[in-house]
C-alpha cells in the first residue's frame, strides 16, 4: 500500500463484463473534523519487521504483515505482541493478503510473479502458484471454494482451486480493476483506473452489477451492510448499500493520493494514508469524526482490541489500543 511511485487453459467459463453508463455518485459532504498529531497516539507495542512494512491482516489468533528487506510475511502473536514467525518469500509481497483453506495467500511481485501459499499451522511456505498479480497494490480474496486474483491489466480474474492450485474459471472485469473483497456470497472488485465497483456472484462468477464510485477507487472493505471504497483520486469514501446495490453517501476525507488502506470495525470505518495516518468515520451518520495527521501510516487492520498500523518507510507495525483513540471506539 505504498504511496510512492512504483507503486491459461481453464476449466470453466470466460465472462466479459461490459460496463454500462452509470449514475453519478452523490457529491461528497464538506466536513471539518478535529485533527490532532498522529504522534500523540501511544502504541503499546512497535515491531520492526524490515526495511519496509506493508499489508496488515488480522485473524482470530494472529496479525500478519508483509515487508521488504527481507521479502517476507510476519506473524505476530497478539497475546504477547511478539513475532511468532517470519516466512521468507521468493518475491516482494506487493498486494493485500487473505486467509482461507488453512493458508495465508500472498501475491508476489518480482522477476517471477506468483501467489504464495503459507501453511497457517506450520508457518511454512508450501508453494508458489503461477498466478502473479496484475500490478502492485492489488489484492487476493477467498470465497467458499476458491481463491481469486486479478492477473492482468485488462481485468483478467483467475479463480483458483485452493487444493490443486489449478485454474477453475476465468472472468473478465473492467480493465484496471485490481483489488478484491468478498462478503455475503458476493465478490467485489474496484477499478482503480476508473470509477467503478463490480459485483460478481462468488458461486458462479456471473456479473451482478457495476456501480459508480469516486475517482480511482482502490482499497475496499465490507461491513455494516455496506461496501466502502477509499478513492485515491479525490480522497473520498464511497458508501454503497449491499441490499440496494446503490451508492448512498460520499464522504470527503480530503486524503487523495497513492497507497492507503481501509477497515471496518464495530460501526466505524478506519482509513490510512500518508500525511493522514488515521481517519475515523462513523458508519451510521457518515460523519468524519477525527483525523490524526503527520508522518506514518499506509496499511492497517483492526482487531484484538487495537488498531494495527504500519509505518511503511520505517518498516514497523504498531499496536494502538482502541481506547487510545477515544470513546468513539469500543474494544473487542
Amino acid at each position: 500500500m505504498r504511496g510512492w511511485t512504483r507503486r491459461l487453459g481453464a476449466i470453466g467459463l470466460a465472462l466479459c463484463v461490459a460496463v454500462a453508463p452509470l449514475a453519478v455518485a452523490p457529491a461528497a459532504a464538506s466536513q471539518a473534523p478535529a485533527q490532532t498529531p498522529f504522534s500523540e497516539l501511544k502504541p503499546i507495542a512497535v515491531l520492526h519487521v524490515g526495511k519496509t512494512a506493508d499489508w496488515v491482516l488480522v485473524t482470530p489468533d494472529a496479525v500478519w504483515t508483509g515487508g521488504t528487506g527481507p521479502n517476507a510475511v510476519h506473524r505476530i502473536d497478539p497475546r504477547t505482541n511478539l513475532l511468532a514467525a517470519s516466512i521468507a518469500l521468493p518475491g516482494e509481497p506487493c498486494a493485500g493478503l487473505a486467509t482461507g483453506f488453512g493458508a495465508l495467500w500472498v501475491p508476489l511481485c518480482g522477476d517471477k510473479p506468483g501467489l504464495a501459499k503459507v501453511d497457517l499451522k506450520t508457518n511454512r511456505l508450501v508453494e508458489v502458484l503461477p498466478f502473479g498479480p496484475a500490478a502492485e497494490e492489488g489484492g487476493v480474496a477467498t470465497t467458499a471454494d476458491s481463491v481469486w486474483i486479478v492477473t492482468d491489466k485488462q481485468g483478467g480474474l483467475a479463480r483458483i482451486d485452493p487444493t490443486t492450485g489449478k485454474l477453475r474459471q476465468s472472468v473478465r472485469l473492467p480493465a484496471g480493476s485490481y483489488n478484491l473483497q468478498q462478503g455475503g456470497g458476493i465478490l467485489y472488485a474496484t477499478q482503480v483506473e476508473g470509477a467503478v465497483l463490480t459485483l460478481l456472484n462468488a458461486a458462479t462468477g456471473a456479473l451482478l452489477a457495476t456501480l459508480p464510485t469516486g475517482p480511482h477507487p482502490r482499497f475496499l472493505t465490507v461491513g455494516g451492510g455496506f461496501v466502502w471504497t477509499l478513492n485515491q483520486g479525490d480522497g473520498t469514501l464511497t458508501k454503497i448499500s449491499v441490499r440496494k446495490r446503490k451508492v448512498v453517501a460520499t464522504i470527503a476525507l480530503n486524503t487523495p493520493g497513492h497507497g492507503g488502506d481501509i477497515a471496518f470495525h464495530r460501526g466505524k470505518v478506519w482509513t490510512t494514508m500518508f500525511k493522514t495516518p488515521l481517519s475515523l468515520t462513523d458508519a451510521s451518520s457518515d460523519h468524519l469524526l477525527h483525523q490524526w495527521v503527520g508522518p506514518g501510516g499506509d496499511s492497517l487492520g483492526v482487531g484484538h482490541g487495537a488498531i494495527w498500523i504500519t509505518d511503511y518507510r520505517s518498516g514497523t507495525i504498531a499496536r494502538i489500543p482502541l481506547g487510545e483513540v477515544g470513546p468513539a471506539s469500543t474494544p473487542d
